[in-house]
């Protein structure tokens, strides 16, 4: 759905690409496909730039792990009350295969530290999300 009389050139479809393959590799298959789907001739530009940009230029910067940029995002959302955000990322840390998730404990501890930063109204709800959500994957 790009704008056929200014279609990407080859290095921003090169980066759009390569970003989703991040987006995959952090967000998973699942959640990628149902994001895709949801395309409209209105939020796909949208769609494209957040991929080249925020998956291929940021989470692809050799100066901090993957699982440390999971962190800080987690920080991020849960201190801003993104809940739909957050609930995606924590979703993504407990289900990575790829060595670079969260465990259970290591996810509360992300939280705990927060709760000082935050406040207790956001650590409370962050930590009633998170434990749906670890429920759901352990379950």
């Amino acid at each position: 759905m790009t704008d056929k009389t200014n279609p990407p050139t080859e290095t921003s479809q090169s980066a759009y690409e390569k970003g989703l393959g991040i987006r995959r590799e952090v967000l998973g298959d699942k959640w990628v496909d149902r994001s895709l789907s949801r395309r409209t001739e209105f939020n796909t530009e949208f769609q494209e730039m957040i991929t080249r940009y925020a998956w291929n230029e940021i989470w692809c910067r050799p100066g901090l792990s993957r699982q440390m940029r999971r962190i800080m995002v987690l920080s991020v959302t849960m201190s801003l009350g993104r809940w739909e955000e957050f609930e995606l990322h924590v979703r993504a840390a407990l289900q990575a295969t790829d060595g670079t998730g969260l465990t259970a404990e290591e996810l509360k501890e992300v939280l705990l530290q927060n709760a000082i930063y935050a406040g207790v109204p956001a650590s409370n709800t962050a930590f009633n999300l998170a434990q749906n959500i670890l429920n759901e994957v352990q379950g």
